[in-house]
């Protein structure tokens, strides 16, 4: 496989889930210029056969040959190794095992550098295209807190990914939130996600109107019905949990709150904040970390998991 890092140029980033690929094309200046959006072929096979296709699209519509786009970046589930560019325990995908992803879909796209990332690396990534640095920013200081089917966060300290040991840096997920309560599928139990995840509303939630779990509690408790209500605080106390671990262990500028569940929009953001507000009222300490102002949600319609998987496409987050 090619990995020379060209500089400049149209990159090409897929945000490769469990149902579905979402991919952009970046023009030399890092700008999305074009968007496609694909169904997910579980299974090796198919995941390399979509990834593929969607280049070839997005190329296409940019009007570049794919050998002269500068990089091909995938963001996907799962085990990822930077360096070697395999993945494995996709389980989303169907890939349990070890497999040379970036050089089978590379074979098939003749000379442009293919770079894999975890999914969650890849969106804290183009998040910080779309967060307003501070006046005293060296590097963007972010968290990517995604609220999706589970619960982890992605992490760019300095302006360099931190990926971890075992490429298991932010899951956080998996720290106890409720001793002794809701039993989790990674054998603890009390695990946060079971509390702050789109998984954890569908499961506390039977659907009244057909529309997602997360949209009618807040919209029921937005209308003062009890139970939403009291599901809701517990939500967001959850997600609060979350911003505080992710605050006072990496002291982060920013945490961003995206996945399925960051579609509620503005009503999320305000129980958290308000949440934080609350706790920041009884200790001097929680106020001088001004929490529920580092507090944001991903931008409204951008891919940035798919953006940030063009950037890494390019090479600049290599290991």
């Amino acid at each position: 496989m090619d990995v020379r890092v060209r500089s400049g140029g149209w990159s090409v980033g897929l945000d490769i889930g469990g149902s579905k690929v979402l991919g952009v094309v970046l023009d030399p200046s890092g700008a999305v210029r074009h968007q496609v959006k694909a169904g997910t072929v579980r299974g090796l096979d198919g995941v390399v056969a979509g990834a593929v296709a969607a280049v070839e699209e997005l190329a296409a519509l940019a009007g570049v040959a794919v050998d002269d786009l500068v990089g091909v970046g995938l963001g996907l589930p799962g085990v990822v190794d930077v360096a070697a560019g395999t993945v494995e325990h996709a389980v989303n995908l169907g890939i349990d095992e070890r497999v040379g992803l970036a050089a089978l879909v590379a074979d098939r796209l003749g000379t442009v550098p293919v770079r894999l990332e975890n999914d969650l690396n890849a969106a804290v990534v183009g998040a910080a295209r779309f967060v307003e640095p501070r006046a005293d920013d060296a590097h963007h200081d972010l968290a990517f807190l995604a609220l999706g089917t589970g619960l982890a966060a992605g992490l760019l300290l300095d302006g360099r990914l931190r990926r971890g040991s075992q490429g298991a840096a932010g899951e956080i997920g998996h720290l106890t939130f409720v001793p002794d309560g809701l039993p989790c599928k990674c054998g603890q139990t009390g695990c946060l996600e079971q509390y702050a995840s789109g998984s954890a509303l569908d499961a506390a939630w039977s659907s009244r109107t057909g529309a997602p779990a997360p949209a009618e509690v807040f919209a029921a408790a937005a209308d003062g019905d009890p139970e939403a209500v009291a599901l809701r605080d517990q939500f967001a106390a959850a997600v609060a949990a979350g911003v505080r671990v992710l605050v006072l262990t990496c002291d982060v500028r920013h945490v961003v709150i995206g996945g399925g569940v960051s579609a509620v929009g503005p009503p999320l953001l305000d129980a958290v904040r308000g949440v934080l507000d609350a706790a920041a009222a009884t200790s001097p300490f929680l106020a001088s970390m001004r929490l529920a102002d580092r507090v944001t949600l991903a931008p409204d319609g951008v891919p940035v998991g798919a953006v940030g998987a063009a950037l890494v496409g390019r090479g600049e987050y290599d290991a």
